[in-house]
């Protein structure tokens, strides 16, 4: 039933979005033309309550301008943005194999981890500042860990993977949890208090990844070649990014700190990419590649002997 109403949801701001300002009589015209509707209007009450789940759960206003036509206040926030374009995107990809009808064996889609089992637990958990009690079974755990009581704040989509971002009671400290790896999730009676003006960008805005780090905001400079240019303009690898084009290779520059993720999302550029700055960053890449040389260069022949397989440090 929840998956049922996020697509109502999210019809209605797709519409929105598309006609910019429609009447109730052209909205719900345009209702009972959707498969979604199952041949039922949209009734006045019901999209009332649609409206304000939307607001709540979305952060994105429906408004009514004086001649009776509503319409979606735009927020210009980067946070913003980037939520609603994603909503919409996985709606009219979902809308479009869906009334293809096109052969499944000649549609190929990536398997990643699912979280849709809990997301709308935790989505309602974040609107009521409800706490949450969960199992996970970390990476880098033998056992999982059990009864977990979390005040969730955010939620965070990196990689195809949702994350929930906020405070472990057990410890006093900001955690990071991957949805896919949680086994068992209750709501839990007791609420809590939101921080006053902690913002998500507080946490991750000067970061790649989910990684969260104290270190200090660093100059990152990256010199690639004329072709990774085009992907980097294309699709950024950090908002704060500003290119310096040369003839034959561009420079891009970023406000950031030093963690895992961006070592290895330059790591997994090879050639097409090297660190100018900073030196720390530099020689951060330069062991990754040493440690990754010497795995080949130890002389053992392919089963020839146990391979160490080195821990990965990653959000809890």
């Amino acid at each position: 039933m929840a998956r049922d109403l996020i697509g109502r949801y999210v019809w209605i701001v797709d519409t929105l979005t598309r006609y910019e300002r429609l009447s109730r009589s052209d909205l719900n015209r345009l209702w009972m033309r959707s498969d979604i509707s199952g041949g039922e209007p949209l009734p006045e009450r019901t999209f009332y309550h649609y409206r304000r789940a939307i607001e709540e759960n979305f952060n994105i206003d429906i408004n009514c301008d004086s001649s009776g036509r509503y319409y979606i206040e735009q927020d210009n926030s980067r946070q913003s943005r980037a939520f609603t374009n994603w909503m919409l995107d996985s709606y009219a990809v979902s809308s479009a194999i869906k009334e293809s009808h096109a052969p499944m064996e000649r549609v190929e889609i990536e398997d990643v981890p699912s979280a849709r089992e809990f997301l709308p637990i935790t989505l309602e958990a974040i609107r009521n500042c409800n706490k949450i009690s969960f199992t996970y079974a970390g990476f880098n755990r033998s056992r999982a860990e059990r009864d977990i009581v979390f005040r969730p704040y955010f939620l965070k989509r990196y990689k195809q993977r949702w994350y929930m971002i906020g405070l472990k009671e057990k410890g006093d400290s900001i955690r990071t949890y991957a949805l896919d790896r949680v086994r068992e999730m209750k709501l839990v009676s007791e609420v809590f208090e939101m921080p006053a003006n902690l913002q998500l960008d507080d946490l991750f805005g000067n970061i790649v990844g989910v990684t969260s780090s104290q270190a200090q905001v660093r100059i990152v400079r990256l010199r690639t070649t004329s072709t990774q240019a085009k992907y980097f303009r294309a699709l950024p690898l950090h908002p704060s990014q500003q290119e310096e084009i040369h003839d034959e290779y561009s420079i891009f520059t970023y406000r950031l700190k030093l963690n895992y993720e961006l070592t290895h999302e330059i790591l997994g550029l090879g050639d097409a990419v090297k660190v100018l700055d900073p030196p720390e960053l530099r020689a951060m890449v330069v062991t990754q590649l040493k440690d990754t040389l010497a795995q080949y260069d130890s002389g053992e022949s392919e089963g020839s002997g146990p391979f160490e397989q080195r821990p990965i440090v990653t959000a809890d």
